[in-house]
């Protein structure tokens, strides 16, 4: 049965916040989160090629995370369990939007998820213990070509709704927007 999906812009116009439909009974709730013939439908033409899983206590932050060309890669990420303050910055160095960022909150609750395009940071505050999330990508993981983003960065100013509080060592000491790595 196919389910409904209808694609909103955020204040980033490529950065879209993506609502599909859900149905709730007694047993639990089913969604079809991705569905390739019904999103083409809907103009979205995104070939993923990697799914990635990650389970994070509260305060964790993943992020901010990119990779440059040639191995860009974009994500569609969704909170299936828990909560997360999910966002993306504008790495493209000729777009209106340069530095700035947007944010959604993704949760269980809501079934939203966010579509992050090549070219932008992406990371991720877990609001909720056990939050898991579910990201597919339309690039293959390629560390020689991972490059980070400072979560804190003044430049960009991204208001976390709380202090993360378990940051990994690289994430720590990412760079700032003006010494970052980004071919955009």
């Amino acid at each position: 049965m196919p389910m409904p999906v209808t694609f909103e812009t955020t204040e980033i116009e490529e950065v879209l916040i993506v609502k599909t439909g859900v149905i709730r009974d007694s047993r639990g709730y089913f969604s079809e989160a991705y569905s390739e013939k019904m999103w083409a439908g809907q103009g979205f033409h995104e070939n993923f090629v990697q799914d990635n899983i990650s389970l994070s206590a509260k305060g964790t932050l993943r992020g901010m995370h990119y990779q440059i060309n040639p191995e860009a890669m974009g994500k569609l990420v969704r909170c299936v369990r828990g909560g997360i303050f999910d966002v993306a910055v504008d790495l493209r160095r000729d777009s209106a939007t340069f530095g700035k960022w947007v944010a959604r909150e993704l949760s269980e609750e809501n079934a939203l998820s966010m579509w992050v395009p090549a070219g932008f940071a992406h990371g991720f505050l877990a609001l909720q213990d056990d939050s898991l999330v579910h990201y597919k990508c339309t690039a293959h993981h390629a560390p020689e070509f991972e490059r980070s983003l400072h979560y804190a960065c003044p430049t960009v100013g991204i208001a976390w709704p709380m202090e993360p509080t378990l940051i990994t060592p690289k994430d720590a000491a990412a760079p700032r927007l003006e010494d970052a790595e980004y071919n955009f």
